[in-house]
């Protein structure tokens, strides 16, 4: 029988295809708003330099150097500014629509639905993210994931982002679980793996790009499935 009781996973990337749902929405939103017209003829090369610095400002979110409402607005304002397009009106109408429209996407990561469902009936699990919260709800919603989790740990309500170990504190608290019967399952090694390992919660490393590291892991794999195995 498992020691393990409760299971907290990430949502963006682990679960929800983040990857597919935004390159969908920001292709719809490079034709709604003809910026080809405006000098950046290829959807792809917008999306590929947007990435870049939507990465870049994450960063700075995280260490709290960036807020939330500049970061929704500044990355596509950098992004057309890269392109040498400079309208603020612009930039503020595209960041809107990508956080009402890209929510409402529900591509998941292949393997989701049976991992969830095989999880959900040996476990407790729940959700621990750094994404916005009216946002990561709106994903859970409408993807039909909110059935499967207990409880959603969002960084916001916890008041501190992974890899800090207050939110994980926050996460069982929250959960009413302990250290010792609690698992990991994240995608990022600087958010998920890191945050857990550092806190001293087991963690399975989701790793499609089988990233090399030198954390100590109860499991490393390659596709959600393989997690069947481990738990």
């Amino acid at each position: 029988m498992s020691l393990y009781k409760h299971i907290f996973l990430d949502l963006d990337r682990t679960l929800w295809d983040f990857e597919a749902n935004s390159q969908q929405e920001l292709t719809a939103l490079f034709y709604k708003y003809k910026l080809q017209e405006k000098g950046i003829s290829l959807v792809n090369e917008f999306i590929k330099i947007y990435k870049e610095i939507n990465e870049q400002c994450w960063a700075l979110y995280r260490e709290n150097k960036l807020s939330k409402e500049n970061l929704r607005s500044i990355r596509f304002a950098k992004t057309l500014h890269y392109f040498g397009v400079e309208d603020q009106g612009l930039s503020k109408n595209i960041g809107l629509d990508y956080i009402t429209n890209s929510p409402l996407r529900t591509l998941l990561l292949d393997g989701c639905i049976e991992l969830l469902d095989y999880l959900h009936s040996k476990y407790t699990l729940h959700i621990i993210t750094n994404g916005f919260e009216e946002v990561q709800y709106k994903k859970l919603s409408n993807s039909n994931l909110l059935k499967f989790f207990d409880k959603i740990i969002t960084s916001e309500a916890a008041g501190y982002k992974k890899p800090n170990a207050e939110i994980f504190y926050y996460a069982l608290e929250q959960s009413g679980a302990s250290i010792n019967e609690s698992v990991m399952i994240g995608d990022d090694l600087n958010t998920d793996v890191k945050g857990a390992v550092d806190f001293g919660m087991p963690c399975i490393f989701f790793n499609p790009n089988q990233t090399s590291n030198s954390y100590s892991l109860l499991a490393n794999v390659s596709h959600l499935l393989e997690i069947k195995t481990v738990l």
